[in-house]
């Protein structure tokens, strides 16, 4: 499977920042405009874009749509977004507008259906976020914890249609320590859907594990602050995946 690295958007009142823990508290700015910052990934080589709207997570509506819009003209990479969505019509919306991708969080939790009828009405553009505290699925902005258990909830979608499952160690998100590999490699196991790993990457030695031989089946992986504080080279991430990929 073809590696790929997914630099990280994260959007708070409009603007570009990271959050340690997911704690809203706790956001450093990187850019105040993120429409810029999707052009500078772009022009640095990468090739995707994953953007998550903070505020909208929290909501459960859009809220940095109009953050979001300025990011789909400014760039021509595929974009996915997370963070709010939760009907059938936003989720058409979106995709009307030019997002290649949806992302589907706390309705996954709550509406397993919706999932299932998102993927038949909308073919190769969903993927389901799936961000775990403790081991158990954690929902509505990582506020609030659920009983149901990562694999678990995972292999619900195993027939629907899923293009890709987005897992976040919420322990590890933004501090810098590495990713979960050990769990993500267990969930990549689990299911026959891609998995993205997210939550901790730290340096160049995680985009080296991810092309190792019992990484896989593992789609790629998300970079946020390793990138913005520059603990990562672009250049070399890159060249280290297009070495695996060849």
């Amino acid at each position: 499977m073809t590696k790929i690295l997914f630099p990280a958007i994260d959007l708070k009142d409009g603007q570009c920042v990271r959050l340690k823990l997911g704690d809203m508290d706790q956001a450093t700015i990187y850019n105040p405009d993120p429409a810029n910052q999707a052009l500078a990934f772009e022009s640095q080589g990468f090739e995707w874009l994953h953007v998550v709207d903070l505020n909208g997570a929290f909501a459960g509506e859009s809220v940095n749509g109009a953050a979001v819009e300025a990011i789909l003209k400014a760039t021509k990479n595929p974009v996915q977004l997370g963070g709010g969505i939760r009907t059938l019509d936003h989720i058409e919306s979106w995709l009307s507008k030019g997002l290649s991708r949806v992302i589907l969080g706390t309705v996954a939790v709550r509406d397993p259906e919706l999932v299932f009828e998102a993927c038949k009405k909308f073919p190769g553009h969903i993927a389901v976020g799936i961000d775990a505290k403790g081991g158990k699925v954690a929902v509505e902005g990582w506020a609030e914890a659920s009983i149901l258990g990562v694999i678990e909830l995972a292999q619900k979608f195993e027939d629907a249609g899923v293009s890709a499952i987005i897992y976040t160690d919420i322990d590890r998100d933004g501090i810098l320590t590495g990713i979960n590999w050990e769990s993500t490699i267990s969930l990549a196991d689990a299911v026959s859907i891609p998995v993205i790993a997210s939550g901790g990457l730290a340096s160049i030695a995680d985009v080296v594990r991810m092309t190792m031989p019992d990484a896989q089946k593992l789609e790629g992986a998300i970079t946020g602050r390793a990138l913005y504080d520059g603990r990562l080279d672009p250049i070399e991430a890159l060249k280290v995946l297009q070495g695996a990929n060849a």
